[in-house]
């Protein structure tokens, strides 16, 4: 509002005035509020009358001031170039609010006041067109600045920490020439999992941004396995005395457990200025023998940071940091910034009333008409070069918060370009600029600022999203510090704004330049070693789901990578090895002709098939002597048959099973074995009966002859036959891979399908063997020199204890040894057949020729 009835007011000088200021007029004002000075003071609680202003001067950053000259760079830029804003010259007008409250509200009304005079809701000068305000560097003065202009709706551009989305609502006038802060939180967290850092420390300034950013990511933290160590607070320290102690034991705590922790890792999440707060406990002299044993730490840092220092931390070790890494600001080189910083001193800085402090605490000298100046102190000629500051005070290249200011010079510039030609087209009369520039006021220029895109001078596209948020994404930047005090920043990755957040962040890892106590070698951040392959995780009881016990992997089960959460089992062919990292496949096992063992067997079978053949010739070259005659010859030769097939049959048992060979050996054995033991059981009773028709009048001769050998022995094996098809006919043995019942090999064998069918064709040759035994037993004494009898009881009681034993082996052996045990049966019960039936016979005929006879075969005992 244009001040008439109060001129007398608006007359009225500004005893207040803020010492620090840079006026440039023009027709259109551009209001920049920075933080080049900070004021040391204790917050007010309002609980009692705060005490008065520090007596001491405020302390400069240095760093800051190349904010003002980005400023001033960009201005410069505009009003040269004939492209933007033809006709219409910018000015500015700044003011240091020194990091203070109140000093934030005394420099922001002063910018819509009258220029030196400080009467609010009243504008004398007509000429102050005020269109913008850039600022601030801390979130809590940028809250603070938009508080008013809210009021007013002039457009506000902050460059440095910025309101969170949920003030958004609240400041609608304002734009944020930083990143989405959501884009940097899930640059952390990109960055925490990429090098596997997930017991972290949490250190954050007393603002309410640390909370927020606790808030949003410590669900995504918990989901990602990543764990906060501790959480601190960043001291505050303060001129007053009685706060100073308490602040230097907190800041001894928070030193002790940050070099006394685990974590590696430690994200600082504070504001622009925290930085100093930061070394200083790093530094501070009663921590001195700490220091000397100081540990190395990844310091992770938030785009609002950048490495500056106070005055008096010239000379502190910068060390500690080195090897930090911060998600920056992203910021480009523009050309010509270097000679115009290089151009720029206290003699040619007309109107700058910061740059004479800048100078003197920068470069450490002090003007000669200096009230501080002391007779030791250098002398300023004002000649100094900047370039030859160290980058702690000075830099050369734009840093991220100047480059903000830069394009939110330029977003204004576009946005009042568009303005001014939108009105001059809908003017039905040309009016000159300056009557164009006076009927515009600041509120108009949100709809310009909400559309404007371009690109600046070094080819960055400048635009913003629907909450008034700058479109772009973050450098990631590796701090690297000499002993010199000297440091760069190497850019190592980015956070890409044009991608989904977690396809965004990229990092070259053989860029990085880690702290000197990792030795160059990737630092770990774990709450224990990690759990090597072979052993799983187990939670501590009662601690945060990082910490865990290593435990070995039970039996069957394996772990190939670090840390994993749960042994996996090995496929079932497959077994762990002796430490469990791998899974070898399972040796296939089977009784083979190759092996030792199958190969013993198999001779077995051959020597006693060759041995059943060699008898079978001797009985059938002496089949007419009476010794072969007894006991029905025909009978004789079908039991060696019998036998020899027995023999043989035991081959099928060995070697691979496969489906024919798994349907035949049982069943032929159990056939073949009923006849043998049928032929025994014939035997036997022919024997008997021969005895009982010698006496007269018997009526048994009729069953004496080779009919009743023959129906015995046909209809045993009929009925061994007849089980064993119905064994085929429902439930058939077939080839079966157990991989269960051995934990390291896999056993080949042949199932035998109906386990009932087995033990009935088995306990059927039990009983011919019993019933065999009984009657041989009952026959044994009967007196005749060649009474077979008293040998068959020998071979049955022989057969049935071979077969008895067979059978709980068979239950308590697995694989091949299984088919080992039932071939020693076959062989050992066929053999004990053959020896003891055949040896005395044998024994006879070739040793004993002259009791092979008739009158010895019809002789009686006594």
């Amino acid at each position: 509002m244009v001040c008439k009835t109060h001129a007398a007011k608006c007359g009225i000088p500004d005893p207040y005035h803020i010492l620090h200021e840079y006026y440039k007029p023009g027709q259109t004002i551009i209001g920049g509020v920075v933080s080049q000075s900070f004021i040391l003071s204790s917050p007010k609680d309002f609980q009692e009358q705060p005490p008065e202003k520090s007596s001491e001067d405020p302390i400069v950053v240095p760093k800051n001031y190349q904010h003002i000259l980005a400023l001033l760079f960009a201005v410069k830029e505009i009003n040269e170039n004939p492209e933007i804003l033809p006709n219409v010259t910018l000015g500015f007008q700044i003011y240091d609010i020194y990091s203070d409250a109140e000093m934030t509200y005394r420099g922001t009304m002063q910018l819509i006041s009258t220029k030196n005079r400080f009467v609010p809701n009243f504008k004398c000068d007509i000429q102050d067109n005020l269109i913008a305000i850039i600022g601030a560097l801390r979130s809590d003065a940028t809250h603070q600045i938009a508080n008013i202009l809210g009021i007013y709706r002039i457009p506000q551009l902050s460059y440095g920490s910025t309101p969170g989305k949920a003030h958004r609502n609240v400041f609608l006038t304002s734009y944020q020439m930083a990143p989405d802060d959501g884009l940097q939180y899930m640059g952390i967290l990109q960055l925490l999992l990429h090098f596997k850092w997930i017991w972290i420390g949490f250190i954050a300034d007393d603002l309410e941004s640390g909370d927020m950013f606790l808030k949003l990511m410590l669900p995504l933290f918990s989901k990602s396995g990543i764990c906060l160590a501790f959480v601190e607070a960043c001291p505050k320290y303060v001129t007053y005395d009685n706060d100073k102690a308490d602040v230097i034991q907190k800041g001894i705590e928070m030193y002790a457990k940050l070099m006394s922790s685990r974590a590696n890792a430690l994200v600082f999440y504070a504001e622009a200025d925290s930085i100093f707060f930061l070394r200083w406990v790093l530094f501070l002299p009663e921590i001195e023998d700490m220091i000397q044993k100081q540990k190395g730490k990844v310091w992770i840092l938030t785009a609002q940071m950048e490495f500056k220092s106070f005055v008096f931390q010239r000379e502190w070790d910068i060390q500690a940091i080195c090897g930090a890494i911060t998600l920056a600001i992203h910021s480009n080189e523009l050309q010509g910034f270097k000679e115009f910083i290089r151009g720029r001193n206290p003699a040619s800085a007309t109107g700058d009333s910061f740059i004479r402090d800048f100078w003197e605490q920068a470069f450490g000298c002090v003007f000669p008409n200096s009230a501080l100046g002391k007779a030791e102190d250098d002398i300023c000629t004002g000649e100094e070069k900047l370039e030859n500051l160290s980058g702690a005070f000075f830099e050369m290249n734009m840093s991220g918060h100047s480059y903000s200011i830069y394009n939110a010079v330029y977003a204004v510039a576009h946005a009042l370009h568009a303005m001014l030609l939108s009105r001059s087209k809908t003017k039905r009369v040309v009016e000159g600029e300056r009557r164009i520039l006076q009927t515009n006021q600041p509120w108009q220029l949100h709809h310009f600022l909400k559309q404007v895109s371009f690109n600046n001078s070094a080819g960055d596209e400048i635009s913003f999203d629907q909450n008034g948020i700058l479109v772009a994404g973050f450098d990631v930047i590796n701090w690297v510090t000499f002993l010199n005090q000297s440091f760069i920043k190497v850019k190592i990755g980015k956070m890409d704004h044009h991608v989904p957040p977690e396809q965004a962040f990229s990092i070259n890892d053989n860029a990085i330049v880690w702290h000197s106590w990792f030795n160059q070698v990737q630092p770990t951040s774990l709450c224990n070693d990690k759990c090597y392959p072979g052993f799983s995780k187990k939670g501590k009881e009662g601690e945060l789901f990082c910490c865990y016990d290593c435990i070995p992997c039970p039996e069957g089960k394996i772990s190939q990578e670090k840390d994993t959460v749960e042994c996996s089992l090995c496929p079932e062919d497959h077994y762990p090895n002796m430490d469990h990292i791998l899974c070898l496949p399972k040796p296939v096992i089977f009784l083979s002709y190759e092996e030792p063992l199958g190969i013993s067997l198999a001779a077995s079978a051959l020597s006693f098939s060759l041995t059943t053949v060699v008898v079978l010739h001797m009985f059938l070259k002496h089949r007419n002597t009476p010794v072969v005659k007894a006991n029905n010859r025909n009978l004789t030769y079908t039991l060696l048959i019998s036998l020899l097939l027995c023999f043989l049959c035991a081959l099928l048992f060995i070697g691979k099973p496969n489906r024919v060979t798994c349907l035949l050996r049982q069943n032929i054995f159990g056939i073949i074995f009923s006849m043998a033991v049928s032929c025994v059981l014939a035997k036997t009773i022919t024997v008997v009966l021969a005895f009982m028709v010698t006496k007269p009048g018997s009526r048994m001769r009729r069953w004496v002859g080779k009919r009743l050998s023959t129906s015995v022995v046909l209809s045993c094996s009929l009925i061994q036959g007849g089980l064993c098809i119905a064994w085929l006919a429902t439930s058939p043995p077939f080839p079966h891979l157990d991989m269960l019942s051995k934990d390291n090999t896999i056993l080949f064998e042949c199932n035998e399908g109906s386990v009932t069918m087995f033990y009935s064709v088995l306990g059927y040759m039990g009983f011919l063997a019993i019933a065999s035994f009984i009657v041989a037993f009952l026959a044994r004494k009967l007196p005749d020199s060649f009474n077979e009898a008293k040998f068959i009881t020998f071979s049955m009681v022989m057969f049935c204890s071979v077969w008895l034993s067979f059978v709980p082996t068979y239950q308590s052996t697995a694989g091949k040894y299984v088919v080992v045990m039932e071939i020693f049966s076959i062989l050992a019960s066929s053999g004990g057949l053959l020896s003891c039936i055949f040896l005395p016979k044998c024994y006879i005929i070739i040793l004993k020729p002259e009791l092979n006879n008739k009158e010895q075969l019809i002789r009686r005992k006594s």
